[in-house]
């Protein structure tokens, strides 16, 4: 199973982006294959629809889960529609590698 967790930085030590379609990185986890993957993202700087293109950009992916901080209303029956489940994670002070640590229990 895939899951996209937003960061705020491109190593496993960067902390939970609390928004997501305008957060820094997306770190795609492989529960699988234990392999992680940081993706910039596209949409950081965008003057409008970040959250949708977001929601475009990891579910081309192929992803199952999404971890953030908050999600906007717009994407939710997006998300609904594409069958991803979101999780809120209320901890910004969360580390890549802590969440990843809690995602495999």
């Amino acid at each position: 199973m895939k899951i996209a967790i937003t960061s705020t930085g491109n190593t496993l030590d960067s902390t939970l982006d609390q928004r997501f379609g305008r957060c820094a990185f997306f770190v795609i986890y492989d529960t699988e294959s234990k392999a992680t993957e940081f993706i910039p993202n596209p949409n950081l700087e965008a003057e409008s629809g970040a959250g949708p293109a977001s929601v475009q950009l990891i579910a081309s992916r192929n992803v199952n889960k999404v971890v953030s901080g908050e999600f906007g209303m717009k994407i939710k029956p997006i998300f609904d529609s594409l069958k991803i489940q979101m999780i809120i994670l209320k901890e910004p002070e969360k580390t890549i590698k802590e969440i990843i640590r809690i995602l495999n229990h």
